[in-house]
């Protein structure tokens, strides 16, 4: 179902769309599912450049959160008594410092829009309508799209005549869109469990720990709904779920978590080598050139004279 105020949106989408494609036509034959992969993968990868300083934003808010763990484990000892001034009393602490515990949702809010209209401009192209600025030959050229056999609009559950309408087999395109859902599955279920294994070893007595462990195994069955979505917004998400999960690598490994001194002051932590320093290190040293022996100089002396043979004079 459309929505008619996100018209511009679906516009818009459909516009970078029509542009990346273009370029990628000057070497790919338009219809080729290869350029219509690289056209997604190239537009997801633009969407997570442009919404990258949100998630600088989320980390920051979350690392302040993790520096202020002591702080918020006095709270609750202190008010384990009267929850709603603990959590007063927390809320508070996390304002002044300038931390957001909602921080985290930030990025996924930012991406829902685009997902919406990559879903709507994909079941257009799906439908054979040329709408929101595409031309009927962009259209066309998607729907003659194969990846590995399937086309591009086609779902799981297309029927047999709607797949074969695309000049593709129904069981080769149901088995490619069952590997990418497991796929996006499996990248999702990664993606959480790095987020809430990172989260529970800041806050190990956090409350909401068993919550996020429930998440973290039933997020891969949410990918299953994405039977119904086409293979193009299939590839978009996997895409999606591969920059976060390396995203969050790169921030982790520079931002490791905060430790504690005795009384609670936060203790420098040197974050983890990079990929570069590590095959440096890696690397096999030059074993170094032996030392040269030194040949040892001896001068030779003149043996002492008697006086009388260096005078010239006789014995007397």
């Amino acid at each position: 179902m459309e929505l008619s105020w996100l018209n511009w949106l679906y516009e818009a989408v459909a516009f970078v769309i029509t542009t990346i494609h273009r370029g990628y036509s000057t070497f790919l034959p338009p219809a080729n599912g290869l350029n219509w992969a690289l056209t997604i993968i190239t537009l997801t990868v633009l969407m997570r450049l442009l919404i990258f300083p949100l998630f600088l934003k989320q980390m920051r808010s979350s690392r302040k959160m993790q520096e202020l763990a002591p702080k918020v484990q006095e709270l609750r000892k202190r008010y384990k008594n009267d929850k709603q001034r603990m959590n007063q009393e927390v809320m508070k602490l996390y304002q002044t410092a300038g931390a957001n515990p909602l921080g985290g949702c930030l990025p996924i809010l930012a991406q829902f829009p685009i997902f919406i209209s990559m879903f709507t401009v994909l079941r257009a192209m799906a439908a054979g309508q040329a709408k929101f600025g595409m031309t009927q030959e962009l259209v066309n050229s998607a729907r003659a799209a194969h990846i590995f056999g399937a086309p591009i609009p086609a779902t799981f559950f297309s029927s047999d005549a709607d797949i074969m309408a695309f000049d593709a087999v129904p069981l080769n395109t149901r088995i490619v869109l069952g590997v990418f859902v497991a796929i996006s599955s499996f990248t999702t279920f990664m993606t959480v469990r790095q987020s809430v294994t990172r989260s529970m070893a800041q806050m190990p007595d956090n409350p909401m720990a068993q919550q996020q462990k429930i998440l973290m195994y039933i997020s891969p069955m949410f990918a299953i709904f994405s039977l119904n979505f086409p293979l193009g917004l299939i590839l978009y998400w996997v895409t999606t779920n591969l920059w976060t999960l390396s995203q969050q690598h790169w921030f982790y490994s520079r931002h490791p978590m905060p430790k504690f001194d005795e009384k609670g002051n936060v203790v420098p932590v040197q974050p983890s080598p990079g990929l570069l320093a590590r095959l440096r290190k890696k690397a096999p040293e030059p074993a170094p050139e032996p030392a040269k022996p030194q040949t040892k100089i001896v001068r030779q002396q003149p043996s002492r004279q008697p006086r009388s043979k260096r005078t010239g004079s006789k014995k007397s």
